[in-house]
C-alpha cells in the first residue's frame, strides 16, 4: 500500500480556465513539503502544472457563491517525480456559524508530522464523521492540543486581541490560507501568530473561524455543543475582508 511518502500536495482554488489563486505559495509548500518527504519535484513545477490545466474537464457546475472560488484542483507530484492535477467542485456553505465536533487528530512520525502527503484520508474521514453526528466540521486534537481542522485551518481571537492558529511545532499543516488573509489581518490591527491551543483556551476564546482553499472564511458557532465566544465578529469581519480582497486580486495565470 502507498505510504505517506508516495506523494505530496496541495488543494488550489482554480477559476475553471487558467489561473489559480496563489499559486506561487502553493507550490512553494508543494517544494517545502517534497523535500521533507524525499521526493524529487522538476524544476519547472508551476509550469507543468499550469499547462495540465488546460487539459482539465469541468468536473461539474461551478461554486457562485461571492466568498468561494468555483473550483478546486488537486495538485501533487508523486515519489515518482510525476505531476498530477485532479479537479473538484466546492460545495456551498451556509452563512450561519458552523456546530464542530472535537476527533483525535491522526498521528504520523517525523518529519512527515505537518506535510501534505499521500495519506490524508483520515482527515476526509473526519469531516464525514461530523457529519454523520450532526456537525459541519472536525476539529483535531492531539493530547488536547489543537492541531487542524478537518480540510480547514483554525484561527481563534483571544481576549489579547491575537489571532492564534496551531503550531507547525505542534503538528499543523502550515496554512497556506492564513498566509493569504494574514496581511489583512494585521492591517485590520489583529495580529496574528502561532500558539499552542488548548481546548480551555478555545473555549474561552472571544470568537474563532475556520478558513480554507475552498470554503473561504467560515465562523465557528460551537464545539461539541459548547458555544464558541460570539460568533462573525471582528475577527471574521476582517478576516472575510481579507479573503475578497485575494479573490479578486490574487488569482495568477502562467
Amino acid at each position: 500500500m502507498p505510504g505517506p511518502r508516495s506523494a505530496v500536495w496541495s488543494a488550489i482554488a482554480w477559476d475553471g480556465e487558467s489561473s489559480l489563486l496563489a499559486a506561487d505559495m502553493h507550490f512553494a509548500r508543494i517544494s517545502r513539503h517534497a523535500a521533507v518527504l524525499g521526493i524529487q519535484t522538476p524544476d519547472n513545477l508551476a509550469e507543468r502544472f499550469f499547462e495540465a490545466l488546460a487539459d482539465l474537464e469541468l468536473p461539474g457546475e461551478a461554486n457562485d457563491s461571492a466568498d468561494q472560488a468555483a473550483f478546486l484542483v488537486r495538485a501533487g507530484v508523486r515519489a515518482n517525480s510525476e505531476l498530477y492535477v485532479e479537479p473538484t467542485i466546492i460545495r456551498t456553505w451556509p452563512n450561519t456559524p458552523l456546530a464542530a465536533i472535537s476527533l483525535a487528530a491522526p498521528r504520523w512520525d517525523e518529519p512527515v508530522r505537518g506535510t501534505k502527503h499521500a495519506e490524508w484520508e483520515p482527515y476526509r474521514d473526519a469531516r464525514l464523521t461530523a457529519i454523520e453526528h450532526g456537525s459541519d466540521i472536525a476539529l483535531l486534537f492531539e493530547d488536547d492540543i489543537l492541531v487542524d481542522g478537518d480540510q480547514c485551518a483554525p484561527l481563534l481571537l483571544d481576549h489579547d486581541g491575537v489571532a492564534y492558529h496551531p503550531r507547525h511545532s505542534d503538528g499543523a499543516l502550515d496554512s497556506v490560507t492564513i498566509e493569504q488573509i494574514s496581511p489583512g489581518l494585521e492591517k485590520a490591527g489583529i495580529p496574528v501568530r502561532p500558539a499552542r491551543l488548548t481546548l480551555s483556551m478555545i473555549l474561552r476564546a472571544s470568537e474563532m473561524v475556520v478558513c480554507g482553499s475552498g470554503m473561504g472564511v467560515r465562523s465557528i458557532g460551537s464545539i461539541d455543543g459548547r458555544t464558541i465566544g460570539k460568533p462573525r465578529g471582528r475577527l471574521f469581519e476582517a478576516a472575510t475582508d481579507a479573503w475578497l480582497s485575494r479573490l479578486e486580486v490574487g488569482w495568477i495565470t502562467a
